[in-house]
């Protein structure tokens, strides 16, 4: 995605989300990914939750530009529940992405994450 469609997109996720009667706390990140905090719909499973954004917003971001034409997002994604004692601290990152991924870049930092917590993963869902 290009840095300036950036707040565009996020602010469609952001629709997206409410449509579904889902609460979007905060929807950020960079060229090469995005992050959502989000409260799911009480009525929703997260794959459905997921699934329907992707969806979505896919199709939405092709009308902005021909630049997109071939954009899709990668088959998997990661999801993880925040505890309300973090609430702050994960809406702080989000909001960083730009100036926290100068110093270290997605992929390893979502390795290490993963490997950290003993999450088991598969590369090609992971950074497919």
């Amino acid at each position: 995605m290009r840095k300036e469609d950036l707040p565009r997109i996020f602010q469609y996720i952001g629709g997206v989300i409410k449509g579904m009667d889902g609460i979007p706390i905060v929807v950020g990140g960079i060229e090469d990914h995005i992050h959502i905090l989000a409260s799911l719909p009480k009525t929703m499973a997260l794959t459905d939750f997921v699934r329907n954004i992707k969806a979505n917003s896919s199709k939405w971001i092709k009308t902005l530009d021909c630049y997109y034409a071939p954009f899709c997002w990668q088959d998997g994604y990661g999801a993880f529940s925040v505890s309300p004692s973090l609430l702050d601290k994960t809406i702080n990152y989000i909001r960083k992405q730009e100036e926290h991924h100068r110093k270290r870049s997605f992929h390893d930092e979502y390795k290490s994450f993963l490997e950290r917590y003993n999450i088991s993963y598969d590369e090609k869902y992971a950074f497919g």
